[in-house]
């Protein structure tokens, strides 16, 4: 067994070497200890001289690491985050802990809300490289076509990274939503084409897979969010149309609300109604009105027609 003594300062660790002949321990079966000039027994010696690890609270007889005011052996100073051994690499301190510097370069990314490159475990200031769905340096790669450097506009393909002129004459379609590469099938919509899985409602983000959506705006939508934020409200029951709109009376109605509103039988825009109190009445119904209401109605039907020629915008005449 060996002891050892401060001679070396690494990244705040101090590490204890082995003493040439300034003591040692005895060969004799009882294990004595020789330390400048006097002899201890082991017990004796390891209670006046021998630091006593701060993470196991055994004493330490051999090499020490000295670290964050404390005294470690070797094989127990460990990261607080992954456990990797710290005693030949290095540690940095953070909020208290000792950590590995990769555990403590991811801790730092994250509160920065940045990435950490997995090739060289290093902060990522400016945009990564998404390879393999983990975020990289770009100028760790080069084009597989052309060796030249990559930038984060990179385009992986069938496992391969390319530049961004290199990818665009390869002709593979490029997703709407990601912007990556679509290398199986393809949704051709809004005039860009999608994975089929990105090609989903601006409000809920489900997939379309394969149904009806609608447009708004350069955004598509389910036909349930695009009645809800944009839809017509059906002027009978109040509610949002969903379906077919049936326009008439300058108001908005559901295909089953739009019936006569005296003896409710369903109507059509190709059927024969009248409106009466801002409601359509049909042709039977209408006939058995009172003439006097029927000469009302008649001229309120003539003076609207009037002034809607007077707003009408006078074309010029051709001579």
């Amino acid at each position: 067994m060996q002891l050892y003594n401060v001679s070396v300062d690494l990244d705040g660790m101090k590490i204890f070497p082995p003493l040439s002949s300034h003591f040692a321990l005895s060969s004799s079966p009882s294990t004595s200890v020789i330390f400048e000039g006097r002899k201890y027994c082991e017990h004796d010696f390891q209670m006046l001289f021998a630091p006593c690890c701060h993470q196991c609270g055994e004493f330490i007889i051999g090499r020490v690491i000295k670290a964050m005011n404390n005294s470690w052996h070797p094989d127990c100073f460990c990261c607080d985050i992954c456990q990797a051994v710290l005693a030949d690499v290095g540690f940095v301190k953070n909020a208290g802990r000792h950590l590995c510097r990769p555990c403590h370069n991811r801790e730092k990314a994250r509160g920065l809300g940045k990435y950490i490159c997995q090739k060289c475990h290093a902060i990522i200031d400016e945009q990564p490289l998404l390879f393999k769905n983990d975020p990289y340096h770009p100028d760790h790669f080069n084009c597989t076509n052309c060796g030249k450097e990559l930038t984060a506009d990179a385009r992986e393909l069938k496992g391969e990274l390319y530049c961004l002129p290199c990818h665009d004459k390869m002709g593979v379609p490029i997703c709407g939503a990601c912007r990556r590469p679509i290398e199986g099938r393809v949704v051709n919509a809004m005039g860009k084409q999608w994975h089929v899985e990105h090609f989903v409602c601006a409000k809920c983000e489900k997939p379309f897979l394969g149904h009806r959506h609608y447009e708004r705006k350069g955004l598509a939508y389910c036909e349930t969010h695009y009645n809800q934020l944009f839809g017509d409200v059906c002027y009978h029951c109040n509610r949002v149309i969903e379906g077919d709109v049936v326009s008439a009376l300058n108001k908005a109605w559901c295909v089953n609300c739009f019936a006569c509103s005296t003896c409710n039988t369903k109507l059509t825009l190709k059927d024969k109604f009248v409106e009466v109190d801002l409601k359509p009445v049909c042709k039977h119904c209408y006939e058995r009105l009172p003439d006097d209401m029927k000469r009302q109605l008649a001229k309120r039907e003539r003076d609207s027609k009037e002034k809607k020629k007077k707003f009408l915008p006078k074309l010029p005449m051709c001579l």
